[in-house]
């Protein structure tokens, strides 16, 4: 009886702790506190990579965390999308509260992380590559976006999930290439489905959502293809205030001078970190170093 019942739990219990290894829970009190007992904060490679958007960060990469989502992405450990989920509605909530102006201040904002427009905040995962998905069997980042929007709108804030972002070609393994050859790698790579910038049109702030940022490459390419489409929408509030077709139309001519869907296009865009076309960035993790950029 013993037997029967030990093999029940293990079909309804984790068998461990993402992080640890402890047994018998999903994520334990000391793995849960290094993912999401920190301060969310604003986070940049360096080098940064052109067009990157301002990005926020529940936690350091590495330990629990680092344990946690490959234990989630890799090994299929599902029940950690919960508490991952949890940790990235916390960097979003920051970038929200901040604006992307310099921590602390918080003119024009009410300080809470919500939208006061109203409409609902737009989570925009950045997509695996198909190889990937069909390896893993789920897609992660999409999977904590979903989780994300639960916990955000459980406290107040609406939002949800628009994966409007697809993959236009095939791209390499990212894992061992250089930082300068991830941004060769994805350029042009990524693009808004058809009927995508209709329901970009139909919410509020527009934050691009990935589990980890290493050299901020992924981000800059989804960065840019919302870019692509960004000019159509009607006027409206982005994430760092009123974004008119008239300034969206100016950044749409410099990048067709410089040529959409090539990499040349996205440093004709503007400085790094623009605050200026309405998208923002959070991750679960980012790499101990970009936490200690000066940003002032």
């Amino acid at each position: 009886m013993r037997g029967w019942w030990q093999d029940l739990t293990d079909l309804v219990l984790p068998a461990e702790c993402g992080g640890c290894g402890r047994p018998r829970t999903v994520l334990c009190p000391r793995c849960r506190a290094a993912l999401t007992g920190g301060v969310p904060a604003r986070v940049r490679p360096d080098p940064a990579p052109p067009g990157l958007p301002v990005v926020h960060a529940a936690a350091p990469y590495g330990d629990q965390v680092r344990a946690a989502l490959l234990a989630h992405k890799e090994r299929g450990a599902l029940m950690l999308a919960g508490p991952l989920g949890a940790a990235l509605a916390g960097a979003v909530r920051a970038g929200l509260a901040t604006g992307g102006r310099a921590e602390g201040d918080r003119s024009g904002a009410d300080g809470s992380g919500t939208d006061r427009s109203g409409a609902p905040v737009l989570l925009v995962p950045v997509p695996s590559a198909r190889w990937a998905v069909r390896a893993r069997g789920h897609d992660p980042a999409r999977r904590i976006a979903l989780a994300a929007a639960a916990a955000l709108r459980r406290e107040g804030t609406p939002a949800r999930v628009l994966a409007v972002l697809r993959q236009r070609r095939a791209v390499a393994d990212q894992s061992g290439l250089t930082a300068r050859r991830r941004l060769d790698n994805l350029a042009g790579a990524l693009e808004v489905a058809p009927g995508g910038a209709g329901l970009l049109a139909d919410g509020g702030r527009i934050v691009l959502v990935d589990d980890l940022m290493t050299t901020g490459a992924s981000l800059a390419e989804a960065a840019r293809a919302l870019r692509a489409v960004l000019p159509v929408l009607p006027e409206r509030d982005g994430f760092y205030g009123r974004v008119t077709p008239a300034t969206m139309a100016e950044d749409a001519r410099r990048a067709r001078t410089a040529g959409v869907g090539r990499a040349e296009a996205v440093r004709e865009k503007g400085s790094v970190n623009s605050t200026e076309d309405g998208i923002g960035a959070a991750v679960v993790a980012a790499s101990p170093g970009s936490f200690e950029i000066n940003r002032n």
